[in-house]
C-alpha cells in the first residue's frame, strides 16, 4: 500500500466522523468538529486523487464510508442489528477490496512530476 491509499483510508475515517456529526452534533463545538472533519476528509481525498485513479478512489471512499457509518451507528447509537444490512455491508467491503486489488498504479509520472 502506498501513501496515497493510506490518505484515502484516513479520509474515510474523517468522512465517517463528519457524517455522524451531521446527525448527532448539538453544540457549537460539535458542529465545529464536524466542519473540521469535512475539510480534512476532502483535503486528503483530493490529495490522493492527484496520484490515484479517481474512479477507484471515490468508490473506495464512499463504500468504506457507508459501511463505516453503518457500523458506528450500530456500535455507538441505539440502532437495532439488521442482519441484511450487515450482509450488504460485507458485500460492499468485498467490492471495495476487489476494486483496490485490480487497480494498477500509474507507471509513468504525471504532468508536473518530471
Amino acid at each position: 500500500m502506498n501513501k496515497y491509499w493510506f490518505l484515502v483510508y484516513i479520509s474515510t475515517f474523517f468522512e465517517v466522523s463528519w457524517v455522524t456529526g451531521l446527525k448527532h452534533a448539538t453544540t457549537v463545538l460539535e458542529w465545529m468538529g464536524t466542519a473540521i472533519c469535512i475539510v480534512i476528509s476532502f483535503y486528503l481525498l483530493i490529495t490522493a486523487t492527484k496520484k490515484l485513479p479517481i474512479s477507484t478512489v471515490y468508490a473506495v471512499f464512499t463504500g468504506l464510508g457507508a459501511a463505516g457509518t453503518v457500523l458506528i451507528e450500530l456500535l455507538f447509537f441505539t440502532n437495532e442489528v439488521n442482519w441484511l444490512k450487515l450482509g450488504l455491508c460485507t458485500v460492499l467491503i468485498a467490492g471495495v477490496v476487489g476494486l483496490k486489488m485490480v487497480t494498477t498504479e500509474p507507471s509513468q509520472p504525471l504532468e508536473g512530476e518530471r
